[in-house]
């Protein structure tokens, strides 16, 4: 289950807690940016604007929340790429409890941008490659490999 995907595993804190007794949407927003993140930062994505103007931004986010999640517990973030187009691709995330079921499934549309001219960037083909060597690596392996 989840070998074609990356996985990310986070602790539930009491923090995100909301007043119906289990963990705020907002909180498993912020699973999925960790996720998100996490998969840039492996294929290169963030290195990039660390020394450039150009870099990723999140362009859409969408996310279906299927049950409650509850404190206290354990988070798996698996993520994936789907698509990858010219200047874009879409990372897919299931969000899982402890009990490996499926509590919301989100979508994010990444875009390579230049911040000094506002305007989209193609994706080089180092990042297209580098993205579909990890998914390689991920199904190949039968592996959830996670920083």
């Amino acid at each position: 289950m989840n070998a074609s995907k990356l996985k990310l595993e986070l602790r539930i804190d009491w923090s995100e807690i909301d007043l119906f007794g289990h963990v705020n949407n907002l909180a498993i927003l912020k699973y999925v940016q960790a996720a998100r993140v996490n998969y840039l930062e492996i294929i290169g994505l963030m290195q990039i604007q660390s020394n450039t103007k150009i870099g990723p931004i999140l362009a859409s986010a969408t996310c279906q929340f299927r049950k409650p999640l509850f404190y206290p517990g354990q988070v798996m973030v698996y993520s994936n790429v789907n698509s990858i187009k010219n200047t874009s691709f879409i990372i897919q995330h299931e969000i899982r409890n402890d009990k490996s079921e499926i509590v919301a499934e989100a979508q994010d549309v990444i875009v390579l941008y230049d911040f000094d001219k506002n305007t989209k960037r193609i994706l080089p083909d180092e990042i297209k490659y580098k993205i579909m060597e990890m998914q390689r690596i991920i199904s190949d392996n039968q592996m959830e490999p996670s920083l």
